[in-house]
This record gives structure tokens, sequence and C-alpha cells, in this order.
């Protein structure tokens, strides 16, 4: 590794603006072993390595390269299509030229990305729309002439929540295979060629576990053969994971399902058959909402089963949707000679029968590792069974189905400890991590801003009116630049309506415009203001002058209601652990450093990070959180801030610099 990341590598001689980072080097070499130990393991078992590569370590690289070098097809999967663009535009060609190579590497999405030619077909034989929808059919027969990929991202102009493009996509559940009669055409056989000469695979999480879960049911498996993984921004897997190995039932999913039905039926069934299907599907559609009006109408993520306990009908009205799903299976089967799409239909209406059934049964919740709960929304509930833990599937499907699994993240540690990071994911306590710091200055070029001993705690009546007011007062120090995130929504919107007549600078809300257009105003202006939540903690890449401050309302807590939280925490304390600290802390912690991590993208970035919750002193497991924090000096005192934009930040750097 030394030959390419060292002082006189190949890519100091190639590319003029690196920099040799020992940090890099490090996570390579041991990257490499990683996947060298997985060749010559003769247990069955995945070599694991976890790596903290902190901002600045230049973690993609010191990955792509010894995966490169390995002689392996490894996949690169990632949490966001950001980092995905970042390896294929940037990482990728700089490699190729430094290298002197052509690097085989195909990106990857889910199937729901591209079109389906049988669907579009179909759809367009029975199509009677509006003249709205037929310019937008006539824009996407253009684009099928020359399209190579048929993916819908190239389709810049069609909404994001486009009603057509779910009708003529190629979802999984209604793959006709090698049966069908546009097989010659379909853009995912011929992506599965490609992928088939690829070296390197770059995926989503989402597809990779999508991938992992259609494998554990025996079918229909979206990547070629691999040997080896590496996952970027790793701090996501549980959540991914425990998505993907759960079960899922949904109001709109058969709404979908007999929107298809009647559509298919159109087009290949004689009066007869058509009249006897539709009957049965408008009936399902029936029990369906006696079925959806059982729930309250209150918003949000509730346990299921206490639920069920005081609805006298449930049992009743559940057997009618069940039956119901039963009479419309047939109904598919019974046409089967018109097309294999009914049986496709059959089976997808058996799995959705199959689904709720099994989220439905009762029991204590936990007892077979699952949590069941609905959430319900405006206009549609759904019902999930969740795995408390996902141990267990990463082990029998992840771990013991390739050779070697690297998982990296600027944040995977707690006070320094992999500890939580290893047990949620079930890894053992023998394996291979490695830790690299941030190479910036944060020590003489950023403070840490806590509130003074007195500043109400977040659970405090007048916390809202004294946090908004200092914000402002930052704010006014900062002369804007600044990202302000929030754990709330509601935060969120009474912050941003107290700054709108109190602040010169112009304020962007999340929710006002899109993430994309937010951004770019923020980044093309160097004294707006940013308002967000949730998305914006992570992904957020803005160097230079444009962000000088990041504001964190409170210590990022997830709501102990949400019935998985809920059951995880039982979970620990049945086993005689303190949930608290083994699960919700750490938690927060790794949220929290997301959130901090936005303000210093580069070497010449500097900043203030306010943190406006004194539980980070007033509390003892404070200490825990700033022991994982960024080495940034801590200050109390408006004042200090004050000082330190006074100054013009350099200054006071040229100043640190000098003291060293």
């Amino acid at each position: 590794m030394k030959d390419i990341f060292g002082k006189a590598g190949k890519l100091a001689a190639g590319f003029s603006g690196f920099e040799p980072r020992l940090g890099q080097e490090e996570m390579a070499e041991a990257v490499m072993k990683t996947l060298a130990d997985g060749v010559e393991r003769q247990d069955g078992r995945a070599s694991l390595l976890l790596v903290e590569a902190e901002t600045g370590i230049g973690k993609t690289l010191a990955y792509l390269v010894p995966a490169l070098l390995s002689d392996q097809r490894v996949v690169i999967s990632t949490a966001t299509i950001n980092l995905q663009d970042q390896i294929l535009k940037k990482e990728i060609p700089l490699l190729e030229k430094v290298l002197e190579i052509d690097i085989p590497v195909l990106c990857i999405k889910g199937r729901q990305n591209y079109l389906c030619h049988y669907r579009w077909y179909q759809y367009c034989s029975s199509h009677q729309g509006s003249l709205v929808e037929d310019n937008d059919l006539r824009r996407i027969e253009e684009w099928l002439e020359k399209t190579e990929n048929g993916d819908r991202a190239e389709l810049s102009w069609l909404p994001d929540r486009s009603p057509l493009w779910p009708k003529i996509s190629a979802q999984s559940n209604q793959c006709l295979g090698g049966s069908c009669p546009e097989s010659q055409l379909c853009f995912v056989n011929r992506l599965r060629k490609r992928a088939g000469s690829a070296r390197l695979l770059i995926v989503n999480h989402h597809l990779f576990f999508s991938d992992l879960a259609l494998r554990q049911a025996g079918f229909g498996e979206i990547l070629p053969r691999y040997q080896s993984v590496v996952f970027d921004e790793a701090h996501h897997l549980e959540n991914v994971a425990t998505n993907f190995f759960g079960k899922h039932f949904s109001y709109y999913q058969l709404l979908d399902l007999i929107g298809d039905l009647e559509r298919q039926a159109e087009t290949d069934l004689q009066p007869s058959e058509f009249d006897k299907l539709l009957a049965t599907a408008r009936g399902v559609k029936q029990r369906l909402d006696i079925f959806t009006a059982m729930f309250p109408v209150h918003r949000g993520r509730y346990p299921l089963l206490p639920l069920l306990e005081n609805l006298g009908e449930w049992q009743k009205v559940l057997e009618s949707l069940l039956q119901g799903l039963e009479t419309l299976a047939t109904r598919c089967f019974e046409v089967t000679s018109h097309g294999e799409i009914w049986n496709l239909f059959g089976d997808r209406t058996l799995l959705l029968q199959e689904n709720i059934r099994d989220i439905a049964a009762t029991g204590n919740d936990g007892e077979d590792g699952f949590v069941r709960w609905y959430e319900r929304r405006e206009r549609t509930v759904s019902l999930s069974a969740t795995p408390v833990n996902v141990a267990e599937e990463l082990e029998n499907y992840l771990y013991n189905s390739v050779q070697s699994c690297i998982m990296t993240s600027a944040t995977l540690t707690t006070a320094g400890d992999f500890k939580y990071m290893r047990e949620r994911l079930g890894i053992a306590e023998e394996c291979k991590t490695l830790r690299l710091q941030s190479p910036f200055d944060y020590k003489g070029k950023t403070l840490l801003y806590i509130p003074e001993l007195g500043f109400p705690e977040a659970s405090a009546s007048n916390y809202m009116s004294s946090l908004r007011e200092r914000i402002r007062e930052l704010l006014l120090l900062s002369r804007g630049r600044a990202l302000v995130l929030f754990t709330s929504f509601k935060a969120m919107d009474l912050v941003a309506e107290y700054l709108s007549s109190r602040l010169d600078y112009p304020v962007l809300v999340q929710g006002t415009a899109s993430r994309h257009a937010l951004l770019h105003q923020f980044r093309e202006t160097n004294d707006s203001v940013l308002l967000a939540v949730a998305s914006f903690w992570e992904g957020v890449d803005v160097s230079g002058d444009s962000l000088s401050c990041v504001l964190i309302d409170k210590l990022p807590f997830e709501v102990p209601s949400d019935p998985v939280i809920q059951a995880r925490v039982k979970a620990i304390e049945a086993d005689g652990g303190n949930a608290f600290f083994q699960f919700q802390i750490p938690r927060a912690i790794l949220t929290l450093r997301q959130g901090v991590g936005r303000l210093i993208r580069s070497t010449s970035d500097n900043g203030v990070i306010g943190i406006l919750d004194i539980r980070l002193y007033s509390k003892g497991y404070g200490r825990i959180f700033r022991a994982s924090l960024p080495p940034s000096p801590v200050v109390r005192e408006l004042d200090e801030v004050r000082k330190f934009f006074n100054a013009g930040n350099s200054d006071q750097v040229r100043t640190t610099e000098k003291r060293k």
C-alpha cells in the first residue's frame, strides 16, 4: 500500500492535490489483510473488520484500492446516493488515471428504478388517461428509443412521486423471468449480464439487504455472486437490516395489487372471467376498508398487540380479509392459461396473506424474536413484525455467505469503544477493529459552545423560549453562515417562526423546498441560515465560508415510545442489562457525532459547534457524550464565541499554530 499511498507513491505522483495521510495508508493495509484473510479462512465465516475513519482520512480510496487489487468481486454498499456518485464520478476516474487501468465497475440500483418493457406495453395498450399523462407517455417513448439503461434517474422531468412510474417499473413481484416475451429487451437482464463481468459492484444498503432477503427466500437474487463486501456509512446497518428481515403489510400494497390485477384483466381476460375476478377484487377492497377502519385515527407508530386485545371484532374482520385474499389468489390461478403473470399475481396475493397472518399472530411480543406494531398515517395503515435483534440474521445470511466483510464509517464508536456496534451487529469481541481520528485541527480551528449553568434543561417549561433566543444570539455572532439541526419538526418550526422577524439573514427551512435546492442556495450564499431535521444531520458537505457554525438544539435521544425501541430496551433489561447506557445513549451519541461532523469538511474550514443542551454537564452521562466529541476547546460563555468570530477566525488560528 505504501507504493500507492506513500509520499513517493502512485497517488502522489499522479495527482497534484494528493496529501499522503498515514491513517489512509493504515486503513488500506488493514482492508487488504482482511480481504486476504477471508480467502484463507476454513471455518466458512467471514473475516471481519470494523474501521472508524473520521472526516479527512480519505476512507473511500483506502478501501477501493485494496478491493481492486484483491482479485475478488467486491460489493461496495453505501447508505446515500451522494457517496455512490462520489465513488463513480470522482474516485474511480482518479484511480483509473493514477493506476493506469480500466476499472470494471457497475452501479446497480433496485429493480424499481428500471423500466419494465412488458409492463410498459401492457400499460400503453390499456391506457385511458389525461392529456398530461399522454404527454408523459410520449416523452418516455422517445426516451426508450435512446436509453441504454432504462434508469428513471435519466428522466429528470418525472416527479419523485409520479403515479405513472410504479405502473411501468420492473417490480420483482411481477417479473416473468424467462417466460417474459420481452426478456431480450429487459434492462434488468442487461444489467445482470454487465454485472457478471464487473469486479466492483456499487449498491446501496437497501438493495444489498433486499438481495440478502431474496436469497433467504430462495429465489430472485439481484446481485451476481460476490466474494466480499465493504459497507461504507455502516452505522446505518442495523436499521436497514431490521427492515428487510421483518415482515410488512400495508393498505397501499393491497391497493396496488388490486390496481395491477384490474389493468391486466382488461387486456387478458374474457368478459365472464373479467367480471368474476373484478367482483372478487372489489370485495377484497371492501374488506380492506373495514379492516383499516378498526385502527385509531391518531397518527404515529404504536404496539399492535395491546390494541388487538381491546378489539372484540378483530379476529372476525381479520379472517374475512384473509379469506378474501385466498379467494382472490384462486381467481388468479384459474386464469393462468392467459399467461405466467397470473401465477405471479396469485403468489403475490398469497404473500400478502401470509405476511398479515404472521404479523397479526397473537402472543407475547418478542417471544418469537419479533415486535409487532402498526403505523397510522392520514389515509393508510401499515403493519410490521420487526426483529428485536438482527444479530442472528446477519450471522446466518451475511457473515456465513461472504469471505470478507469490512464495515466503515466516520461514526462507529462511543467514547472510543466499538462495543455498542459489535453487540448490535452480532460481531465477536475478537473482531479486528481500527480507529482513525480526524487529521483536522479541531483544537486550533474550532470551539465547542455549551450554554452556561442556569440555562434550562431540555425538559424545562422555559427551554424553548430560551433556546430560540440563544440561537438568535449565536447566529448574530456568526453572521448567519449556520446549519441549525433539530431533533423534531415542532422545534424547528417554532424557531423558524421566531427568527423570521428577528434576523436579517436569509432563513432556509427544511420542507419549503427540496433538499437539493436548499443546499444549493445555502452553498451559494455566505450569510444564510439553514434549519433542518432528520436527514440533514448527515450527508451535508459544505466547505468554506458558507458554513461556519453548526448548532444542535439538544441531545438526539430517540422517541422512547417507538414500539421497536421499546422492544429492544425491554430485551436488554430482560437480560439484566442497562438499556439506557447500553442502547439509548450510544445511539444518541452516533447521531450527535454525525451532526457535529457537518462543520469541518476540509483543512481550511473553521467555526463553532454549539450544542444547546446543558445535560452535557448537568447529568453524569454527559461525560460519555463529551468523550465522544472532537477535541474542540469548550466554552460556555457567549463572549468567547464573540471573540472567536470577531477575530475573523484566521487571526486566532494563526496564533494557535504559532503556539504549536
